[in-house]
C-alpha cells in the first residue's frame, strides 16, 4: 500500500502493519470526535510518525497513485474532519 503524506511524499506500507496504524487512526477518528484540539495533534503526530517508521520512503522522482492521502502535522482538526469517513483516514 502506497501512502502519501502531503508536502512530504509517499512511502510503501506492507500489509502486517495496517492493524498498528488502524489503532492509531482509531484514536486519531476519537480525538476528532471528542472535539479535542491537544489529543488530536497528538493522535495525527502519532500517525504520521509510525507510517515514516514502519514505510520505506519512495523516491521523489517515482510517480505512483497513492492508496491513502494524510495530512501533514500542521493540519487543523477542522480540515481534518473534511478528509475522515466512519472508518477514520484509513479504511479497515
Amino acid at each position: 500500500m502506497i501512502m502519501r503524506i502531503l508536502g512530504e511524499g509517499q512511502y510503501e506500507i506492507t500489509e502486517d502493519h495496517l492493524d498498528r496504524l488502524n489503532e492509531l487512526d482509531a484514536a486519531l477518528q476519537s480525538a476528532a470526535d471528542a472535539d479535542d484540539d491537544m489529543l488530536f495533534a497528538t493522535a495525527l503526530s502519532a500517525l504520521l510518525d509510525e507510517v515514516r517508521s514502519y514505510g520505506t520512503p519512495l523516491p521523489a522522482e517515482t510517480i505512483t497513485p497513492s492508496d491513502l492521502v494524510l495530512p501533514d502535522e500542521h493540519t487543523s482538526l477542522t480540515q481534518v474532519r473534511e478528509l475522515l469517513s466512519d472508518e477514520g483516514l484509513i479504511p479497515g
